[in-house]
């Protein structure tokens, strides 16, 4: 189960405010900050939603292409020995290195959220 919201391929977290007594969250894999709340989960979603559709139509109005999400590209930090070994596996089976990192994260998504 996800604590995750989805609409528009984006996506929103879901937590508590003890303190307020409410739910909140706000908008992840974009610079911009959008957050939103809600009493119930309903509320939440339905906040959520309004956020996503008032930030469109804002870059819109501005004539601005809104961020995306997730846009395939990451900077990934690993030792240089585990990167030396991944370069040599990627060379001795004919794939370029991003190749074969997308092919092991994949592997692993599959083997979590399908098997898992």
């Amino acid at each position: 189960m996800s604590n995750l919201l989805s609409y528009k391929k984006y996506n929103g977290t879901v937590e508590y405010s003890r303190e307020d007594n409410c739910l909140f969250g706000r908008v992840v894999g974009i610079k911009s900050l959008l957050s939103y709340e809600g009493d119930s989960i309903q509320e939440l979603e339905q906040d959520f939603k309004n956020v996503i559709d008032a930030y469109i139509g804002d870059c819109k109005e501005r004539g601005i292409e809104p961020e995306q999400p997730y846009k395939g590209t990451f900077n990934v930090r690993i030792s240089s020995e585990l990167h030396r070994n991944i370069a040599v596996y990627a060379i001795e089976h004919g794939k370029s290195l991003n190749a074969v990192v997308e092919d092991a994260i994949e592997n692993m998504i599959e083997k979590t959220f399908i098997n898992g």
